[in-house]
C-alpha cells in the first residue's frame, strides 16, 4: 500500500503511465473511488523500490503494488475519504481471492523501506481494513516479549541492519505509523511491546 504523494490524482496518474518515470503499481485507487489498472499482476511493477520484508529482497518482484491517491505529507497528508478506502478493502478482497498472500504480509510502503518511506502514512486505516479481512490487527494485551524487540520485529517481517538499510530507530518509527500511530517517537516503549506481542501471538495461531 502507497500513498501518491503528489498535488495531484491527475500528476500521479500521468507519472504512473509515463515510461521516462520508471515507476509503476499494478493499481491506483481515486479518492472518489475510481481503480485505474496499470500492470498486470503476473508483471513485476516498479512501487517498491529498495525495500526488504521477510527475509525477501526486492519486494517488487513479489508483490502487487497499491497507489492511494493523497497528497502526502510533502504536499498536505489528509485523511482517506470514506469512498476510497471502500474501494480499497474491494480491491484488496479481489487480489487475495486470487493470490494466497499471509495476513502479515499487506503492508505499507514504509514497512518495506523504513529508511526512505512514510506512506501510506499515519492516517491510513489499517484497523479497518484488518476487520474487513485484510491484513492484521492486534487485540488489546498486556503481553510482553520474549526476546529483545529487536529480534522481535524482525521475526514479524523488518527489516533491520545489517539484513537491510534501514536502522532500529527507521524500524520502530514504520511499526508505530502502522500500529500505534498516535505516537511516532522511535521509542519502543510498553505499548509498542504489547502490540508486537499480540502481533506475535496472531502468527503462532495461524
Amino acid at each position: 500500500m502507497h500513498y501518491t504523494g503528489m498535488k495531484t490524482a491527475e500528476a500521479a496518474l500521468h507519472r504512473l503511465c509515463d515510461p521516462e518515470a520508471k515507476v509503476s503499481s499494478h493499481y491506483t485507487v481515486d479518492e472518489d473511488g475510481t481503480i485505474y489498472r496499470h500492470v498486470s499482476e503476473d508483471r513485476r511493477a516498479r512501487h517498491a523500490g529498495i525495500s526488504w520484508w521477510a527475509g525477501a529482497k526486492d519486494i517488487n518482484s513479489n508483490s502487487i503494488g497499491i497507489e492511494i491517491v493523497n497528497p502526502g505529507h510533502e504536499w498536505g497528508y489528509r485523511t482517506f475519504p470514506l469512498e476510497q478506502i471502500d474501494a480499497v478493502i474491494v480491491l484488496s478482497r479481489d487480489i487475495l481471492s486470487r493470490h494466497a498472500i499471509p495476513a502479515r504480509n499487506v503492508v505499507g510502503h514504509s514497512d518495506v523501506a523504513p529508511d526512505r518511506k512514510e506512506d501510506p502514512g499515519e492516517l491510513f486505516p489499517w484497523q479497518q481494513l484488518a476487520a474487513a479481512g485484510i491484513g492484521l490487527w492486534p487485540k488489546a494485551s498486556h503481553a510482553v516479549l520474549p526476546v529483545s524487540h529487536e529480534k522481535a520485529l524482525r521475526r514479524y517481517g523488518y527489516g533491520i541492519r545489517p539484513d537491510a538499510e534501514a536502522s532500529l530507530d527507521k524500524v520502530i518509527i514504520a511499526f508505530q505509523r502502522h500500529f500505534r500511530p498516535a505516537k511516532l517517537d522511535g521509542v519502543f516503549d510498553a505499548e509498542c511491546e504489547s502490540i508486537l506481542a499480540a502481533l506475535l501471538a496472531k502468527l503462532d495461531g495461524a
